[in-house]
């Protein structure tokens, strides 16, 4: 779990550090994985109710409300200070280019790592134009997926953050249903974590242990991809 933000080999002294800008579903679950792995986070995003939702669930977090298309707010921010930044933003797609780009190539930065979310592929193009180093496509339909979906029936959605980790949101196994998570003890029994559980409009971030799954209900679990297949498939 603690693997993907290892991009490349770094000097021993060297801290990790992270900023996620744009804290929607996406963003906050990756500054929620990286807080329990014990490194620092810096997020941010233009909406300050999102900022808010975000610090109800982590209320020791690091977070701000900018306008990440400036350049001066992301250096005043101290985002530009960070080894890695994640652009979470979707929408506008104008917004998650130009963050990109100001992470990337304003002058003393030292973001080494851009990670940026995608909606289509003239998205991609251009944030790997701008600097991107990696692109994520939470909602793409490749060859890969379909071939999963097929071993997979009840995979929904799976984002890959590298590959090795990924995030599968997943409708609840036949033998999850009427389980607590504290009775299936997916952290144990799979190596997985649990994001997200519940209806599929009305998810539960960070559910409690004694959440009863119930069928029909969601399950979004982070995990090396190893473990993910290794989740029950009906």
């Amino acid at each position: 779990m603690a693997d993907w933000w290892q991009w490349s080999p770094k000097k021993e002294e060297e801290a990790l550090t992270f900023a996620v800008v744009g804290v929607g579903r996406f963003g906050t679950a990756v500054c929620r994985e990286l807080i329990s792995n014990g490194v620092e986070v810096l997020a941010a995003d233009s909406s300050e109710k999102a900022i808010d939702d975000l610090r109800q669930l982590e209320p020791t977090i690091e977070a701000r409300v900018i306008d990440c298309t400036d350049e001066e707010s992301m250096k005043e921010s101290g985002i530009l200070e960070m080894n890695t930044v994640v652009v979470g933003i979707s929408e506008p797609i104008e917004a998650s280019i130009t963050t990109t780009l100001i992470a990337k190539d304003s002058e003393g930065t030292k973001v080494k790592r851009v990670i940026a979310r995608a909606t289509s592929d003239l998205h991609e193009k251009m944030l790997k134009r701008v600097g991107a180093d990696k692109v994520v496509f939470p909602s793409r339909m490749q060859g890969e997926r379909l071939g999963l979906e097929l071993v997979r029936p009840n995979l929904i959605e799976r984002l890959e953050l590298d590959n090795q980790t990924g995030i599968d949101e997943i409708t609840v196994p036949e033998e999850f249903i009427g389980r607590s998570l504290r009775d299936l003890n997916l952290r144990k029994n799979y190596l997985v974590n649990v994001l997200a559980a519940g209806p599929p409009e009305q998810l539960t971030v960070n559910p409690p242990a004694k959440y009863i799954l119930e069928r029909g209900n969601i399950l979004v679990v982070m995990g090396k991809t190893v473990d993910l297949q290794k989740l029950p498939q009906n």
